[in-house]
Order: structure tokens, then sequence, then C-alpha cells
């Protein structure tokens, strides 16, 4: 996890997260900010909610599930480990847990659940949601070295960086919709078009749909995008064996010599051609 700015102000999705049935599936942790909608259902380690969030399938969490207030599910929700839901929180369909289960006032379970450890009704604090709101003050105090061992804390042992999804976000299979930064691993399948201040994507994702940003794009190595690639005012850099199955409208355009456009390329300021033969003679 990149600690250099707040934690929940990107869009940060992890080497090999796929969509599969309508389902987001990542290996580590997804971290959702308030206010969003994720019109899939959710695989994951940790899996953790702010306060309205509204998911349109089943939660599938390896080990704890934090669901902050007014969150809304409209599937199952199955937690290898504990579970912790807050006030008014609507599940669609049954709740599963295998350790213990803290749960506030108003929550409404459609179809009933069932839990192997303690049951405590309470309003329960949704302690990892907390820590980022400490993460957050230490960052913006300086205090570096405090907010490296807290992020260590909240990710544990896990080998895999967390899928993070911002405040006020739409995530679809038709469009994934934020107003920061998103940046994308390597080794990806994403369904729908990416909306985003500026977007970064790494080597050898498959996006099925265009992306379109305010500001620079970034399209790694061995990228297929399956759409356009549109930017208002920043740059757009195809990198070495990426393909664009679609146009490319931008400011500035840097290509590398064998990336591949099948639609129209349109810059309105410069454009470079990055030749690799000529690359390594100069080094």
């Amino acid at each position: 996890m990149s600690l250099g700015t707040d934690p929940l102000e990107s869009l940060e999705v992890p080497d090999g997260t796929t969509v599969e049935e309508h389902d987001l599936v990542t290996d580590g942790d997804v971290l959702i900010g308030g206010q969003s909608t994720v019109e899939f259902g959710v695989r994951g380690r940790n899996v953790v909610a702010g306060e309205r969030v509204t998911f349109g399938g089943d939660i599938e969490a390896e080990g704890d599930c934090r669901l902050d207030l007014l969150d809304d599910v409209a599937g199952n929700v199955l937690v290898g480990k504990d579970a912790y839901l807050g006030e008014r929180v609507h599940i669609g369909g049954r709740l599963m847990v295998s350790g213990d289960l803290d749960i506030g006032d108003d929550v409404d379970i459609a179809e009933g659940f069932e839990a192997n450890g303690w049951i405590v009704i309470r309003n329960p604090v949704p302690t990892l949601v907390f820590y980022f709101i400490v993460l957050s003050q230490l960052l913006q105090l300086g205090e570096q070295d405090a907010a490296d061992d807290l992020a260590e804390s909240i990710s544990g042992d896990s080998p895999h960086d967390p899928l993070i999804i911002p405040r006020n976000a739409t995530v679809s299979d038709d469009s994934w919709r934020v107003s920061t930064p998103a940046f994308v691993g390597d080794d990806c399948r994403i369904h729908g078009n990416i909306r985003a201040r500026s977007i970064e994507l790494g080597a050898d994702n498959n996006v099925f749909g265009s992306l379109r940003a305010r500001d620079d794009i970034v399209v790694g190595p061995g990228t297929r995008i399956h759409g356009d690639v549109t930017t208002r005012n920043g740059e757009v850099h195809i990198k070495r064996g990426a393909r664009i199955l679609g146009d490319v409208s931008c400011k500035d355009l840097v290509f590398d010599e064998d990336a591949l456009v099948d639609g129209t390329m349109r810059a309105r300021g410069e454009m470079r051609i990055h030749r690799s033969n000529l690359s390594r003679t100069q080094e």
C-alpha cells in the first residue's frame, strides 16, 4: 500500500484482480469508501466498507467483514472469521459467520443468519475505518514512521496489496467511475469503462471498455484496451506491446514503436515515438 497520500484517495486495483461472472475477485483485502456503489459481488480476504455502500451481489470474505451503517447488500454475506455490522445494515440474502458476530441496531437480514462464535448486539466501532482516519492524520502531520507501522498492522501478514475503492465511487459492468486517480496493477481482467482524474495501467491487463481521464493516461506493456483512450488535458503513453482497439485522443502522445492502435490517433500537441532499438543503442 502506498503511503504517499491518503490511502482512500485513489482507486487502486492490485495485480491479478478479475471480474468473474459479475463478481469482483481479488486475493487481498477490499477497502471501500463511504457512499459508493459496487454493482458486483465481492470476493476477497477481509472486506471493509464505509457508510452507505451498496453491493449488487454476494460478499465472500475469507477473513473478517466489516459493514458500516446503512450499507446494503443484495445477496448473501459469507464470512470466514468475524463479522461487524453497523446500524441499519440490510442484507438481502443470508448471513453466515464462522467466528463472532457484532451487530448493531435495526439490522435487517432477509433470510436469517448463523454464527459459530459469540453474538453481541450493539453498535460496533468499524475499527479498520477508524484506523484509516488516524492514518490520514499521521500523514498530514508528517509522521511517516508511525504511519508505516499502522499500515503494517492493518494489512497483517497478507502478501497481497488491497483493492481500494474511494468514496463516492461507482463500480459496475458499465463503468468504474471515480473522481480520483486510478491505478491498476498487472494481469487484471476488468469489464467496464474507466473514468478517473488520471489512469495508470500496469502490464498484461485486459480492459473490456474505454479509458477517459482529465489528466495523464499510461497504458502498460502488453495491456489490451477494448475501446477508446481519451484525455482532456493530459498525455497518453502507450507502452511496448500494448494494443488499443479503438481511437486515441489527447493533448500529447507518447507511442512505443511496437505498440498498436487500431483506430485514429489525435494529439493536439506533441506526438513522440519511442524506438526500442535506438534506446538500446544509446544505452
